[in-house]
């Protein structure tokens, strides 16, 4: 780790929810209180940086990503360690400095083998940060099954027992998916909740109050919003409900992904939940191991893929099934689709996906003492490089410095 006092000049930064100029300064890996470097130590830069006028924002961090660059977290077993490494190195381009590899329902096989080896990792110049995997699933509902296949779909019948039976081990895992309406569920939850597993409730037919039970036993994330649940009712808003319940206990946020590809969600509902519940958008790309590559055939965990004209379905069928969209695309349509502001389009990918998992000490800020993970941007969202622990791990090409 680089010991060296480094100072970005000729920036704009993104912090305390403003975009202010300012200069960054950063030392072994962390973000430095200048006030302190001038008056405490009386030090000078050893290493000046001249950003050129780009923002500085901190690096993405996407919650559901099950794949890339050819690579499907939960089919490729043999090589799972090199599958995720490539991954980790390839959406370092696309500003994303931390990730949760996402295994959607499969086997309970390939959870025994695979859990042990996705194991958390500090990011560097050989990928993005591995903050925990997220299991999506197979504790869901069969009705909202999506690109789930049917046959490894389990009920909790002996509550948390089934849970360890089917993963095993809980050790590398952050996040996990299931449907609040399952018999035993609350309990589930709780228990979940109570071992540092973020719980996220999707992939479910349950209804609003079903999803505030949840909420109330420790699930604090929602599964991409509006995609695998029931659709908003005036009588029911079902999942949905929950950006606006009451019943969410005192001073709790309750988080949600979203699908921001130009596809999974229309604009206008982009636009609902974003005026709804700004503080909870949690951007996710939910790629599938066709990202960054041709349309045509790909897999998805147990399930054949084909992707024609951007959109992934299940082979032979119109359902969606994961995104092709990397991070940065997400953030531009996103605040497109809305007119938001760059602050609420970057903290979407950044702050509030590491308030999910409840560091936001650490991540997704530019505040002092936190890692010195962040991203340059030009004002149309390009990102000319990204930098993990104060070292620059990519650099667009297109950009001399």
């Amino acid at each position: 780790m680089d010991s060296r006092l480094v100072q970005f000049v000729n920036c704009r930064l993104l912090r305390d929810h403003s975009i202010v100029k300012d200069d960054l300064w950063v030392r072994n890996g962390k973000i430095e209180n200048p006030e302190k470097l001038f008056f405490d130590e009386k030090v000078q830069a050893d290493v000046r940086i001249d950003c050129q006028g780009a923002i500085i924002a901190p690096g993405f961090i996407d919650l559901q990503i099950n794949g890339g660059f050819g690579i499907d977290f939960s089919h490729d077993i043999a090589k799972v360690e090199e599958g995720v490494a490539k991954v980790a190195k390839g959406i370092l381009a696309h500003g994303v400095t931390s990730f949760c590899p996402t295994l959607v329902t499969s086997p309970a096989k390939l959870y025994h083998q695979n859990l042990p080896r996705i194991k958390c990792k500090e990011g560097g110049a050989h990928g993005a940060t591995v903050l925990g995997v997220h299991l999506e699933g197979p504790f869901i509902s069969p009705q909202k099954k999506g690109a789930h296949p049917i046959e490894y779909i389990r009920t909790l019948d002996e509550g948390f027992q089934t849970l360890m039976d089917v993963y095993s081990t809980l050790d590398n895992v952050s996040i996990i998916t299931m449907a609040p309406e399952l018999a035993n569920a609350p309990a589930v939850v709780k228990e979940l909740s109570n071992r540092n597993v973020t719980v996220s409730v999707g992939h479910s037919m349950g209804d609003l109050r079903q999803g505030e039970i949840a909420v109330q036993h420790g699930a604090t994330f929602i599964t991409h919003l509006f995609n695998a649940m029931l659709p908003f009712h005036h009588r029911d808003p079902g999942l949905v409900g929950l950006l606006t319940s009451d019943a969410v206990p005192e001073g709790k946020t309750v988080f949600f992904g979203i699908i921001a590809d130009g596809i999974h969600t229309h604009p206008a509902a982009l636009r609902i939940a974003q005026r709804t519940h700004p503080a909870g958008l949690v951007l996710v790309t939910d790629a599938i191991s066709a990202l960054g590559l041709q349309e045509g055939t790909h897999q998805l965990g147990q399930m054949v893929v084909e992707v024609k004209d951007s959109r992934a379905f299940v082979a032979g069928t119109t359902t969606l099934c994961g995104s092709i969209a990397n991070m940065i695309e997400c953030v531009q349509h996103f605040a497109k689709a809305t007119g938001c502001s760059m602050v609420t389009a970057l903290e979407a990918a950044s702050l509030h996906a590491a308030q999910t998992l409840g560091i936001e000490r650490k991540k997704g800020t530019l505040q002092f003492g936190a890692d010195a993970d962040f991203v340059l941007l030009e004002d149309d969202y390009t990102v000319r490089s990204t930098w993990i622990s104060g070292e620059c791990v990519y650099k667009n090409p297109q950009y001399n410095k």
